[in-house]
């Protein structure tokens, strides 16, 4: 299978460099590539890409409102954000307006390929980086809690297993955390998804943080 890729940055150079990453890789092709957030938008009404690889500062149109839109009426489409965690404010708006994933700018080209398999293929990498800057973005902007609501109708073993994704462990982690095989973790991640209608493991992240589940540090 073809990972069909559109690029979204507002430098040429950028975009040209994972676009030279991206043809190398047999299995990946770019389909696109815009330097606004309206364009991203337009380019995946028309091409119908699996990944788009958008940049969060953007004239015009930012990277967050275009991932909102495309999310909201492409569900199938998945956005990796292109981002410096050092200097972006908006991972957690870009997280709310429904990002699968993040890409930093300056990541090995392994790392950058492995990033839209992955979302292509309906997941998304929740490493200790991103947890981190999840538990800043939530103890500097605290939400309403929601867990009567949010959580009902989950297990005691899927609060568990919520609580442990949204501190970034992996189904395989989970399983040796809780002594159980890595097919019944993914399918407790699986289950979690499904009740709560999140569409990826990020989503479950925001979760664990926005129901208090997993508590911001003091």
């Amino acid at each position: 299978m073809t990972v069909r890729v559109v690029l979204a940055d507002d430098q040429p150079l950028v975009r040209a460099g994972l676009r030279m990453v991206m043809d190398d890789a047999p299995d990946i092709e770019v389909v696109g590539e815009a330097g606004t957030g309206a364009q991203a938008v337009l380019l995946c009404r028309e091409r119908r890409p699996d990944v788009v690889v958008m940049d969060l500062r953007m004239p015009g149109m930012d990277g967050i409102e275009a991932t909102r839109m495309i999310t909201a009426e492409l569900p199938a489409v998945r956005v990796v954000v292109l981002t410096t965690f050092d200097e972006d404010a908006d991972v957690y708006g870009a997280l709310r307006a429904g990002a699968s994933g993040f890409l930093v700018k300056d990541s090995a080209l392994e790392e950058i390929l492995t990033a839209v398999r992955v979302a292509a293929a309906g997941d998304a990498p929740v490493t200790p980086s991103i947890v981190r800057r999840l538990i800043g973005e939530f103890a500097a902007r605290p939400e309403p809690a929601g867990e009567a609501t949010e959580l009902a109708g989950i297990t005691a073993r899927e609060r568990e297993v919520l609580a442990l994704v949204g501190r970034g462990l992996t189904n395989g982690e989970l399983a040796e955390r809780l002594h159980i095989t890595p097919g019944t973790a993914k399918a407790h991640v699986a289950s979690l998804r499904s009740k709560l209608g999140a569409r990826d493991r990020v989503r479950l992240v925001v979760i664990a943080y926005e129901t208090g589940l997993v508590p911001p540090p003091r």
